[in-house]
């Protein structure tokens, strides 16, 4: 009977406590629906990382720049480099994934959209959390943003170099010139910084990292012809 009476007093605080983690799942979905709405439309003002960078380095650079204003040599070299089927997938390249998982994970498989998300909203490292709200987020973005967006967004977000961020600031701080002025060989190299910009020069190349650049100067050439840029390109 006490058994009886236990069970009965645990049921209506589980429906309690179930209603209340319901409600905090639907709250979270909204605002974070909200803040991938919101940034459709607004440029970041910063980001987690950014942050974590401003406070162990003292100061990073990032200048926003619209699509128009950054090279269209730029946007076809790091897709080339970082997601060649960008135009074509919806937020995930499940080619990519099944390749990086039969190579044991040794690669990564994430599409552009998914860093934009990692690096707009969410913290850097591996966890299987992190993961879980990158693969709900991700679709939502999709739906919302265009293509262009997602790139744009990326394009003045990622780091080109230690507390670079942006093509804008990459450009002045490897070049000395503006974004919108880079040429096919400056774009290509900035694209082969990624995604390991602390250990590559783009304006000091190693001869490893000259030749990923003209592996990737000629992969955006493709992406121009056979036409996988259209959704981004002007």
């Amino acid at each position: 009977m006490a058994r009886k009476t236990s069970k009965a007093r645990r049921r209506p605080l589980l429906r309690f406590l179930l209603r209340w983690l319901f409600r905090g799942v639907l709250l979270f979905a909204v605002l974070a629906t909200a803040w991938i709405a919101l940034y459709a439309i607004v440029a970041p003002p910063t980001t987690p990382y950014m942050l974590s960078e401003r406070a162990r380095l003292g100061e990073v650079v990032q200048v926003w720049r619209p699509m128009e204003d950054i090279s269209p040599h730029l946007a076809r070299a790091v897709v080339a480099a970082e997601d060649a089927n960008f135009c074509l997938h919806a937020g995930f390249d499940m080619d990519a994934i099944r390749a990086a998982i039969a190579e044991g994970m040794s690669r990564g498989g994430s599409t552009i959209s998914q860093q934009v998300v990692k690096n707009a909203f969410l913290w850097q490292g591996r966890s299987w959390a992190r993961k879980a709200l990158e693969g709900l987020m991700t679709p939502v973005m999709e739906l919302i943003w265009t293509k262009r967006r997602v790139l744009e967004v990326y394009l003045n977000i990622v780091e080109f170099d230690e507390g670079i961020f942006g093509a804008e600031a990459a450009a002045q701080h490897y070049f000395g010139i503006s974004a919108a002025d880079l040429n096919p060989t400056q774009a290509a190299r900035l694209a082969a910084v990624l995604p390991n910009p602390r250990e590559r020069s783009a304006s000091s190349p190693s001869a490893a990292l000259r030749e990923r650049a003209a592996r990737i100067a000629d992969g955006a050439a493709t992406i121009r012809a056979d036409g996988r840029d259209a959704c981004f390109a002007r």
